[in-house]
């Protein structure tokens, strides 16, 4: 099994910062690829970042010098850093982890249950 639990979201001002974490739990498997979507009501969800790992990111053109990701090998965590939040970045926030299990030796992704990020102008 696979399991990602993603940190409590809040309510911040424009301008603020908050950083989301989310561990990923369980046996039997290698973490690829870790990242991060959310999705605002009304919208799709869409990829915010992601990490490789060989540590290499990728952004959304929309958070690209705003917001940093990271990830610890050792506690298998990845991290949002969110800085100079704006109010179009409200939205149900989600942790995503692309993994193979060894059992079959089969790539899959997984979601976290989502947290909500609200930024008030």
């Amino acid at each position: 099994q696979v399991q990602l639990l993603e940190s409590r979201g809040g309510l911040v001002q424009a301008g603020g910062s908050l950083r989301l974490s989310c561990a990923a739990s369980g046996s039997g498997f290698s973490i690829h690829v870790m990242g991060w979507y959310r999705q605002a009501p009304g919208k799709q969800r869409e990829l915010v970042a992601l990490i490789t790992s060989c540590n290499r990111t990728n952004y959304a053109d929309s958070v690209k010098g705003r917001f940093t990701i990271s990830r610890d090998n050792v506690k298998n965590t990845v991290a949002l850093q969110m800085n100079s939040l704006e109010p179009e970045d409200t939205a149900v926030y989600y942790c995503s982890a692309w993994v193979v299990l060894t059992i079959t030796s089969r790539g899959y992704e997984y979601w976290g249950q989502g947290t909500q990020v609200t930024v008030s102008s």
